[in-house]
């Protein structure tokens, strides 16, 4: 079970619960399944279940426990992965762009937890329910690169504290469109639910979590740049977001930007990874190559 404690803001005064509960980004749930948890009493505002049209004030405590998903039997599945680094308490995996991390609506097999179950023989943290055993952080499902696996629940909560003070070291490399002014930079801008489009994240002040990204042009190619970005914090879609937002989407990325011919999504790569093992306290750091089409795009732009 997910439980998220939430407060209510200035400007959230006077909103109905079941629409605000929509755009926090924390509880990605459609609206009806949303009054669904209210009307079970899986909801309360200060210590008390109400109604779905209860309208907050300002500093309402709003607390939502999501119950794990049931009827889902996920399978092992014999999926090779590539595996970097792996011990008793952890693994770190080089995802391909266009594998899932972890079961949903539309991907209920094919997934990495289900090559996970298969390779790890069940020796999984279970921290996250059955639907994502293992899981410390994500990755897109077209985005490329390393993410980092928990075997027991001890490691599992190592690393999840780590994430949530930012202290992991996470750096990917991207084409994007355009050039850029500054070679250098860095993004500080909060990122919260797009209140247009609720699959999507957007930069907003409303209901949004503070969301910081430092990024580095490593070569300009034409109408597109070769770009570095290290995450100081860790929010949904962020550098795609961020990137869009400073007018240089993802080359690809066809929810912030433009579909492109030669990617499947984004050309996004999560290139580099370290953290503290959460067992040795061992400073461990990954590096990953380029996939091939990314590489191969570099080589066509650089002709141009």
């Amino acid at each position: 079970m997910q439980r998220f404690e939430l407060s209510a803001e200035a400007e959230d005064a006077g909103a109905r619960l079941d629409k605000w509960l929509t755009e926090q980004p924390e509880v990605d749930l459609t609206r009806s399944a949303v009054a669904k948890l209210i009307e079970q009493g899986s909801v309360s505002v200060n210590g008390k279940n109400v109604s779905k049209s209860c309208k907050l004030c300002r500093g309402d405590a709003v607390t939502i426990e999501i119950p794990d998903p049931v009827g889902l039997d996920v399978l092992p599945q014999d999926i090779p992965i590539e595996v970097v680094y792996e011990d008793d308490w952890i693994l770190v995996v080089n995802k391909p762009q266009g594998m899932v991390v972890h079961p949903a609506a539309g991907n209920y097999d094919g997934t990495l937890v289900n090559a996970l179950l298969f390779r790890c023989k069940g020796c999984l943290s279970g921290i996250n329910g059955v639907i994502r055993p293992g899981i410390v952080h994500r990755i897109d499902k077209n985005t490329s690169g390393l993410l980092v696996v928990a075997k027991t629940d001890k490691a599992h909560i190592g690393l999840a504290e780590q994430i949530k003070e930012h202290s992991f070291t996470r750096e990917y490399e991207a084409i994007c469109v355009g050039k850029f002014r500054e070679a250098a930079g860095t993004i500080d801008a909060p990122i919260g639910r797009d209140p247009r489009d609720r699959k999507k994240m957007s930069v907003t002040a409303n209901n949004s979590k503070h969301a910081v990204t430092h990024y580095n042009v490593l070569e300009e190619l034409g109408g597109y740049s070769y770009v570095r970005f290290k995450l100081e914090t860790g929010r949904t879609h962020q550098i795609r977001v961020h990137s869009a937002y400073i007018g240089h989407p993802i080359l690809g990325d066809d929810v912030y930007g433009k579909p492109y011919k030669g990617c499947i999504g984004q050309c996004l790569h999560a290139k580099k990874l370290g953290f503290i093992h959460p067992i040795t306290n061992e400073y461990l750091e990954f590096t990953s190559e380029l996939p091939e089409y990314f590489k191969k795009l570099l080589e066509s732009f650089r002709r141009i």
